[in-house]
């Protein structure tokens, strides 16, 4: 009878040299999925230069050249909530003499797949105002020694107003966008009138890749209307038109930097853009007719340039 022991024993010393060797391995320890750190707070800020400021189809610069800058500070909820405050700033040039505009905003931006809502409250500040009286000496509101213009127009001291807002844009594919707006407003331009302000806007952005060097392009375009209402007595108690504005433009993108070249208009008339508009620079060729004239909201060219970045996208 052949003896099985040897084999055995064989069997069970290389069985405990195994265990030896495996248990002076390291062991690999689990390794849980790397996931990106999700930081929700960023902060969008920018500025430009532009031959024109123009609002709503009325020029805030007197037709002269304007620069503007945003600081923004926004928080993402989720990728597809974001909360945001912020405050920009326009050089104008008004007949109260005030000679910045300066914007406190807020709001809320969720996000529907293809559809993104912005909500929220905007201030229109424009400190440093000199109340324009209709007669020298301040014949009707102003404090006595207001100016008074050869024109025969008025401005209060203060003309700031505020507007809620309500925003939808859907993007239906990476080329084009359609959207509309809607501002609500009081107290508009401290006119003693509510005032709404409705629009359509669409963007078409070009195929990347159509122009050389990383330059990106776009046609985008907006119709709108602004209703308006009677004044108060410091403005005669006197009815201002609603009336329409359109814009339509080309942009230039290239890194940061935009270049919007734009035609803007309205359905106004010269006289009722004076009414609207108070401009220092109103005139007649019939002054005894009363009918002065404004050209702040008929047909401009406006280009501007500008740069936009975010902290999260561009300095981090």
């Amino acid at each position: 009878m052949k003896s099985v022991l040897p084999t055995a024993a064989v069997a069970v010393s290389l069985l405990g040299a195994q265990a030896a060797v495996a248990a002076d391995l390291p062991v690999k320890a689990y390794q849980a999925p790397v996931v990106a750190a999700f930081d929700p707070w960023d902060i969008a800020f920018g500025a430009g230069i532009m031959n024109d400021y123009v609002f709503r189809g009325i020029t805030q610069s007197n037709h002269k050249p304007s620069v503007t800058a945003y600081f923004e500070p926004r928080y993402n909820v989720t990728k597809d909530l974001q909360f945001y405050v912020g405050s920009s700033f326009e050089s104008i040039s008004f007949t109260n003499r005030a000679a910045a505009e300066v914007d406190i905003y807020g709001g809320v931006r969720p996000t529907f797949g293809a559809l993104a809502l912005d909500f929220g409250v905007w201030g229109y500040l424009y400190p440093g105002g000199q109340c324009i009286d209709y007669v020298p000496g301040g014949g009707v509101v102003c404090p006595l020694g207001a100016n008074a213009l050869l024109n025969g127009n008025a401005m209060k001291k203060d003309v700031s107003f505020y507007e809620a807002y309500a925003k939808a844009n859907y993007t239906f594919n990476d080329y084009f966008t359609l959207g509309g707006t809607y501002f609500y407003s009081p107290n508009f331009l401290n006119f003693g009138f509510d005032s709404s302000y409705a629009s359509i806007t669409g963007k078409l952005t070009a195929p990347s890749g159509w122009l050389p060097n990383g330059i990106g392009s776009y046609l985008s375009g907006e119709f709108g209307r602004q209703w308006l209402g009677t004044t108060d007595a410091f403005y005669l108690n006197t009815r201002l038109p609603d009336y329409n504005t359109w814009n339509v433009g080309i942009g230039f993108t290239y890194k940061v930097f935009t270049l919007d070249l734009r035609y803007s208009d309205t359905n106004l008339a010269k006289t009722d853009c004076n009414a609207i508009t108070s401009a220092f620079t109103a005139s007649s060729t019939d002054p005894a007719s009363g009918l002065y004239k404004s050209n702040w909201c008929g047909a401009s060219f406006i280009a501007k340039l500008s740069a936009d970045l975010t902290l999260m996208n561009n300095i981090k």
